[in-house]
């Protein structure tokens, strides 16, 4: 496959597949990085559509770089915007997990032609409070250490304030959700009523987790990718 190193306001990213003027932005998830969009690209190439995947903070070529939290998430997400916007007259997206919480934050007012989302962190806030539940940590606790690294992840009162602050009200784009029916991150009720809110179509995988980096996944991801790209 054809691709294109390139850095887009200090971010690495690579532009996958034959000039055309259709486009998914790409948007990886946690631990992920933007060489991970391979298989998508591969499959979107065959539509017909070019593929924009870059590296998040702290992730690929940017691991200890700078902090991965909504600020700089959301900040390279507009940096990738600009760039493809000014590039591409037809333009979709592709998000995954923690991704897909800062494409919400992020992208509402693109004109963003469709929407695929894998696994997505819809609710922010039930993911955050109950990692605290999980690690011990009670709010009283987080506001009075301010950071609380647990082994889960670093817990940040900072962070918990904008999520309380910050709820997702608007999502005017076509969606579609691939989630997982043992996803221990979001409960299928957020995912549901996400759907129901902002008109997204769903498909579920019953035998599936968050990740879906099973070998019996591969299948499953590859066939919605080709009902829906």
């Amino acid at each position: 496959m054809q691709t294109e190193k390139m850095t887009i306001s200090g971010i690495p990213a690579i532009l996958w597949g034959q000039p055309s003027d259709r486009l998914y932005i790409h948007v990886h998830g946690k631990m992920s990085r933007k060489e991970y969009a391979e298989q998508f690209a591969e499959i979107a190439g065959e539509k017909g559509y070019q593929t924009l995947s870059f590296d998040l903070p702290d992730h690929g070529e940017r691991a200890g770089q700078c902090r991965c939290d909504i600020w700089s998430g959301m900040r390279d997400l507009t940096s990738i915007a600009d760039y493809a916007f000014e590039r591409f007259p037809h333009i979709s997206l592709f998000a995954c997990s923690m991704g897909a919480y800062f494409s919400l934050n992020a992208y509402a007012d693109r004109p963003f032609e469709k929407c695929l989302f894998q696994s997505p962190v819809v609710d922010m806030r039930w993911l955050v409070e109950h990692m605290m539940i999980w690690s011990g940590v009670t709010p009283e606790q987080l506001e009075r250490e301010r950071e609380i690294d647990t082994p889960i992840d670093l817990l940040r009162w900072d962070y918990y304030q904008y999520i309380l602050s910050h709820p997702v009200t608007d999502w005017p784009h076509p969606a579609s959700i691939l989630y997982a029916a043992l996803d221990d991150l979001q409960p299928e009720s957020s995912i549901r009523a996400f759907a129901e809110r902002f008109h997204a179509d769903v498909t579920v995988s019953k035998n599936s987790r968050h990740p879906f980096m099973e070998p019996e996944d591969v299948p499953i991801v590859q066939g919605w990718l080709q009902e829906r790209i």
